[in-house]
């Protein structure tokens, strides 16, 4: 890379590089930005308007210019933990500003911190640590994922089961934990928070199990104040959770894990992928169907148990073998059989005529939701990642879901983590001192990236869509955040073309870089 500067007038050309586009395919062109105003400009529009060609000129030596990487979901980095607060805000303002000044290294550019279930006491003061916030010289913070406290028991995952809730009040109840302003009409809430030095976007995020009493009644109202639903930690059957996307949920947390596996009579939240856009269910169940093995013909088929015996139902099975790895979905308990008896049942959605023509495809009537994937290698098979993307690749969202351990100078070890608890590194593999159970990630998103593209079989394009423009649609944010259009924040990854960082890129400003002789 080679950089020619003069007497600066604000505007900077990238040159001799491959621009990553919205579709997944790469174009060998020159991006301008405004180093002052930290935006992408149209190059043509702006030198016949200001007349004026950029002062300073990148070569970037037929690399890729990329959007930077965004991560929804991460739980911590670099020796901090979103979830740990002790009551000191200066000391967690500080963690925040370590992690946003450190990540940057590995291509990642603005993330959303996520919490995992607390004492419902501590959420209205972590939401408020974590509001959108712009550290100079780091990551954009743009806001908080509360995953959890209303998720299912018997998917917990390491989610401490004495502060996981119902919503018996619904709306109320939601309000009671998160804090009313925290749950404030989008514009009413990025006023509040504009009052602070922040990047102007204000990202909220919910995982919820909307199976669980109360939730499935709060979704639209949550997606009509501005906040990302995402389904998570569930047992939900497939109608129940094609019913609350319906209403407005948008995401699947960590697919493949804290969830039932695919089965081909109810495929569950994993069939949302392959939703067929004219076949819709009819009013489900206020609990997944449960199978009853053993009956005679002539038997009566006996109600749906409540989720509350459900629940207990799926914790009794301890007769189910073992299995010697474990992660989220499958460290409490067997995954419950997925072949339902009281099968709700389907109709025809309001096409009126089949089509003949090949490579047709009908007007969707069901949008399928984003799905986040931790592309580690170990929380999901290289294979299941392939065939999660080829049932539909523009909803693939890569996540790190990372641990404070996350530090790509950490030595593997044991390492303290929370409530006495240990936890052991082994490259990027992190599990429970004592245990074969999986703890989270501390793989990077460039990592994930480049297995990404490994495991997929797809472009290097294709891949940084991933972590780039389909996190950033997901979120609504598109706009401004992961693309290279005009208007957009001069928020860049500058990666070979093995996908390994080179540089990245805050507000036009250059941040971090691995050439010394730049």
């Amino acid at each position: 890379m080679s950089l020619h500067s003069n007497t600066s007038n604000g505007l900077v050309c990238f040159t001799n590089c491959l621009l990553p586009q919205e579709d997944g395919s790469l174009l060998l062109r020159d991006l301008w930005i405004d180093e002052q105003r930290g935006v992408i400009l149209d190059a043509q529009r702006t030198f016949f308007l200001r007349k004026e060609r950029p002062d300073r000129t990148i070569d970037l030596s037929g690399n890729i210019l990329s959007p930077g990487f965004l991560d929804i979901q991460i739980n911590g980095a670099y020796g901090f933990d979103f979830s740990v607060y002790d009551g000191d805000d200066a000391k967690y303002q500080s963690g925040l500003k370590n992690v946003s000044a450190n990540i940057v290294e590995t291509g990642v550019t603005s993330l959303v911190p996520t919490i995992i279930t607390q004492e419902k006491s501590m959420y209205p003061k972590l939401l408020s640590l974590l509001r959108p916030y712009s550290p100079s010289g780091g990551a954009n913070l743009l806001g908080w994922h509360a995953e959890g406290p209303f998720l299912q028991l018997a998917k917990r995952g390491a989610h401490a089961p004495p502060f996981i809730l119902s919503a018996p009040d619904k709306w109320h109840s939601f309000e009671a934990v998160y804090g009313e302003h925290n749950l404030a009409v989008r514009e009413d809430w990025e006023m509040d928070v504009a009052s602070g030095k922040s990047c102007g976007i204000g990202v909220r995020m919910i995982t919820a199990a909307p199976e669980i009493d109360g939730v499935m009644d709060v979704i639209e109202e949550l997606t009509k104040r501005g906040v990302i639903v995402s389904i998570g930690h569930s047992i939900a059957s497939s109608d129940i959770a094609t019913r609350a996307v319906q209403s407005g949920a948008r995401l699947i947390t960590h697919l493949f894990n804290a969830m039932p596996q695919l089965h081909h009579r109810d495929p569950s939240i994993i069939g949302l992928l392959g939703a067929s856009p004219h076949i819709s269910p009819a009013i489900p169940p206020t609990v997944p169907p449960t199978p009853v093995s053993g009956l005679p013909r002539s038997a009566k088929v006996p109600p749906p148990p409540s989720a509350k015996a459900l629940t207990q139902l799926i914790l009794s099975e301890s007769t189910a073998p073992k299995i010697a790895a474990s992660d989220e979905a499958l460290s409490v308990g067997a995954t419950p059989p997925m072949t339902p008896t009281h099968k709700a049942p389907v109709r025809m959605g309001s096409r009126s005529e089949m089509h003949l023509d090949k490579g047709h495809v009908a007007e969707l009537e069901f949008e399928r939701p984003f799905y986040g994937l931790i592309v580690d290698g170990i929380h999901s098979h290289p294979n299941s990642v392939r065939l999660a993307y080829t049932a539909h690749q523009d909803g693939c969202v890569l996540i790190t879901d990372a641990m404070p351990m996350l530090d790509p100078h950490l030595r593997d070890g044991v390492h303290d983590w929370r409530d006495g608890k240990r936890l052991v590194k082994e490259g990027v593999r992190l599990y429970i001192e004592g245990t074969d159970t999986l703890a989270g990630s501390v793989v990077t998103m460039d990592t994930c990236v480049r297995n990404f593209a490994r495991f997929t079989g797809c472009s290097l394009g294709e891949a940084i869509k991933c972590a780039t423009y389909n996190p950033a649609k997901c979120l609504n944010i598109e706009n401004c955040k992961g693309t290279l259009r005009p208007g957009a924040d001069a928020d860049f990854v500058v990666l070979d073309r093995q996908g390994r960082v080179v540089s990245t890129w805050v507000r036009g400003i250059m941040v971090w870089t691995s050439l010394l002789n730049v």
